[in-house]
């Protein structure tokens, strides 16, 4: 009679965690990783942004770097205006299309 009782406790403890440890698995794989990617390549983007790379902002401002430190980014915009902005705040680096002109 106890060993039923004790197999049948053991199975009820796996029945309660099962469901959460397949929760975390799914969690895992659709929301934490994608983002730890997401992040690794920002990072990987901002480590190699140089001198002359055209960029654009968080807040949509499109410029070319003139100066670069480990935390801050002076863009030129329009040729005329220097900008001072964290490192963080660049969003993309804009890759130059050459297009075929016939």
């Amino acid at each position: 009679m106890f060993q039923y009782a004790a197999a049948n406790q053991s199975s009820s403890i796996l029945g309660l965690v099962g469901p959460f440890v397949l929760m975390f698995v799914v969690f895992y794989f659709l929301l934490i990783r994608p983002q730890q990617k997401k992040t690794k390549t920002r990072n990987a983007m901002l480590r190699a942004l140089k001198k002359g790379d055209k960029v654009v902002t968080i807040g949509g401002l499109h410029g070319t770097i003139m100066e670069i430190s480990d935390d801050i980014v002076v863009l030129r915009v329009n040729d005329v205006t220097k900008l001072t902005f964290d490192r963080g705040s660049i969003s993309h680096a804009v890759t130059a299309k050459v297009e075929d002109k016939e």
